[in-house]
């Protein structure tokens, strides 16, 4: 499976990993897990070192869509992606810039800063 997820409840996180291509499906996929899994809020640690992201236009608009669906009655929490190649810099930009959320999210070339990142936001 190209997205996996772990969700720990205990430290209120979830942490992802992406892995080859990843397409709408599978990140529809991981937000619907997050919902019934009543874990939106939690912060979220993104690694993207891997990922090979694949939309186009029409899926950034559904996921737009979604997203909107998702905030308008769900709190999300902080966003670090870790992640360097020009492309999944890219995706995270759309994505972000898609999301009603107002939520902090920034982007990391190390775990561990995103990491760090994550602590200074907690009940931010």
């Amino acid at each position: 499976m190209p997205l996996r997820w772990d969700i720990r409840h205990e430290e209120k996180l979830i942490h992802v990993v992406a892995e080859g291509e990843v397409t709408l499906k599978e990140m529809e996929a991981h937000f619907d897990a997050l919902v019934v899994a009543n874990a939106l809020a939690y912060s979220k640690l993104f690694d993207a070192t891997r990922l090979k992201p694949v939309y186009d236009d029409a899926d950034v608009m559904a996921m737009g869509a979604r997203l909107s669906a998702y905030t308008s009655h769900f709190p999300s929490g902080p966003l670090a992606v870790v992640g360097h190649d020009d492309a999944v810099v890219l995706a995270f930009k759309r994505f972000v810039n898609i999301s009603p959320s107002k939520r902090p999210a920034a982007i990391f070339k190390t775990e561990k800063k995103a990491r760090a990142w994550l602590a200074t936001q907690a009940g931010a």
